[in-house]
């Protein structure tokens, strides 16, 4: 379990991650939308905090043990996997759900009796480009800055 503690890419990520979850009900805040808690814990907003981890590790693992390893390619293209499916996969899912929440309210509507009840599904699921570039731009900037820190200054 020591060994875990002193997995600096692992931390790099967690930090990143963490910072940018903790940037999102800001960022909201900042845009007009007032504070919301929940998108501590969210999926989906800005910045993207899966892309953030992701490049956090990528570098960190970068860092240590060399842009040359396997472990770094690795890095590298499951970084680039999850960006694309924040992107893509998932924001089109997100697109879906507004769709389908938009139906249930017209069914709802058209059945006033009480036979059809809405469903309110998650529309905040993925990213756009901009909140996946931001994440990446955040995770870079922390894991380069954590990994600096433990591997150069202990």
């Amino acid at each position: 379990m020591e060994k875990l503690f002193e997995n600096i890419p692992l931390f790099a990520a967690a930090i990143a991650f963490a910072c940018a979850q903790l940037l999102k009900p800001i960022i909201n805040a900042m845009l007009g939308n007032g504070w919301k808690w929940r998108f501590l814990i969210t999926t989906g907003g800005m910045p993207s905090s899966h892309s953030a981890a992701a490049a956090a590790l990528t570098v960190s693992v970068g860092m240590s043990e060399g842009i040359n390893s396997t472990a770094f390619a690795i890095c590298v293209f499951i970084a680039l996997v999850i960006m694309n499916d924040a992107m893509n996969v998932r924001y089109e899912t997100g697109k879906q759900a507004e769709l389908l929440n938009r139906w249930s309210e017209i069914l709802a509507q058209l059945h006033q009796d009480g036979t059809f009840s809405p469903t309110a599904l998650k529309t905040m699921i993925g990213h756009s480009a901009i909140q996946v570039i931001a994440g990446a731009v955040l995770g870079l900037a922390a894991g380069a800055a954590f990994t600096y820190l433990r591997l150069f200054n202990g």
